[in-house]
């Protein structure tokens, strides 16, 4: 009888989190952007009571608090993975973003005349070590500060951002429970495993018609969460996972996992994981004869996948949080910037830092030096909401966190040719080009 309960008890758990958002008497937007047709349970009954209508307010002193009056530079905090970690390539392309886009801030004479400057921390993926740089921001005196894209690093960061009372702007980490906290100093600038897991089900079992999926991820956070997202919608649309093989980090041999995905004989692959070990596995499922198609998770997006993988990377499908082909002004602007500054083409983490620096840095132009009221801005939904970024519109539902459009994204000749998502099209994003006012 216990089990039962508790089995139950999950069940109304999931209704409430995954709730119909009800935005000035309207059912437009979900919560999660979630499509109608994958909603939980929405075949049966309404939640009693749904959670993250509201956005959290924070209550506390220091909106009156003056700012120095000495400063000879305005110090923004970055927490990226930049030496010790296997995210290094993608936390130096959210470095060179930030940096781009304090530099320019610079040029146009920073904050009334004093210049910007970037305090730079190493995210290297351990318990307890994100909490310590986020406690040397603050003796540093950062205003805000952007980072990270470690599922892990960035839940702990985030507590001891709130301790120390200090904004933090997240343009990396895609797990949906980071905005899930109900902690009021943290806006997400990226799309979440939420929307991937969404745009990938649809695109598979809509769209390519496929019945046995099987699934290879990877065996940390980032593999189990973005997993779970999918696999949620996979079974509300009739298709659960036929099998689900993992591998660790850094993992280069595969064949034990494979050997069991080919003899399960599914009629697609679906890959979550990190760009070099998804690449890898690619190239293992053609060695072996598996002429199945593949898809993947966003982290294939990427010159190292493409590199490593080769032509067997030719028709993967996978999803990404921008099109960097858009007919944007700001966003050609920027690649163009970018690559002038740096030498490199600029990927999905840069360009989305890039949006997270500017928002932080428009927040400091709108209210000045202060913490509070800096976080008071950037948690503002009508402040920001329908920011035209290089990654295009940003929109952030009541928990902070980022609904903009999400893409899919299929390897062509050598490249990444990039669609709307499924999601996106049977959304139509705001129902009919409607715009939804908060």
């Amino acid at each position: 009888m216990a089990t039962r309960n508790y089995r139950f008890i999950g069940l109304i758990l999931l209704v409430l989190i995954f709730h119909p958002k009800l935005v000035n008497g309207q059912d437009d937007l979900m919560y999660g952007n979630t499509p109608d047709s994958i909603f939980p349970y929405h075949n049966f009954q309404k939640a009693y009571k749904y959670h993250f209508i509201e956005p959290i307010e924070f209550y506390g002193a220091g909106r009156d608090k003056k700012p120095p009056s000495d400063l000879t530079e305005i110090r923004i905090g970055f927490l990226g993975p930049l030496e010790g970690s296997p995210l290094v390539p993608l936390g130096k392309q959210m470095l060179n973003g930030s940096m781009l886009a304090l530099e320019q801030a610079n040029a146009n004479g920073g904050y009334q005349g004093i210049p910007y400057k970037l305090m730079i921390h190493n995210d290297v993926g351990l318990w307890g070590a994100a909490a310590n740089e986020v406690v040397q921001m603050d003796d540093e005196k950062v205003w805000a500060w952007l980072g990270s894209i470690d599922d892990i690093v960035s839940h702990v960061a985030l507590r001891a951002t709130l301790k120390m009372e200090i904004m933090m702007v997240n343009t990396g980490d895609p797990d949906p429970t980071f905005t899930e906290t109900n902690i009021p100093w943290a806006i997400r600038v990226i799309s979440d495993d939420r929307q991937s897991g969404y745009a990938l089900a649809s695109y598979i079992f809509n769209t390519m018609q496929h019945e046995r999926v099987a699934v290879i991820r990877a065996n940390n956070r980032y593999g189990r969460v973005g997993i779970m997202e999918y696999a949620g919608v996979a079974v509300r649309m009739g298709h659960p996972m036929m099998i689900e093989e993992r591998f660790e980090v850094g993992e280069t041999d595969f064949s034990m996992q494979l050997e069991n995905i080919k003899e399960a004989n599914p009629d697609g692959i679906l890959i979550w994981g990190n760009a070099k070990e998804s690449a890898l596995i690619v190239k293992q499922i053609r060695a072996l004869g598996m002429k199945q198609p593949i898809y993947a998770s966003d982290r294939v997006v990427s010159a190292e996948f493409l590199e490593i993988a080769g032509e067997d990377a030719e028709s993967i499908v996978s999803t990404c949080q921008y099109n960097p082909k858009a007919d944007n002004p700001k966003l050609k602007q920027f690649q163009s910037d970018y690559l002038k500054r740096f030498g490199i083409e600029p990927d999905v983490f840069a360009a989305h830092a890039y949006d997270g620096m500017n928002l932080i840095i428009a927040a400091i132009r709108k209210k000045g030096l202060n913490r509070v009221l800096i976080r008071d801005v950037l948690t503002d939904l009508k402040t920001f909401q329908g920011y035209e970024g290089v990654t295009g519109e940003i929109r952030l539902d009541e928990s902070w966190n980022d609904i903009g459009k999400i893409w899919m994204t299929k390897v062509e000749n050598g490249e990444f040719h990039y669609t709307a998502s499924p999601t996106t099209q049977e959304k139509n994003y705001a129902r009919k080009g409607k715009r939804i006012n908060r």
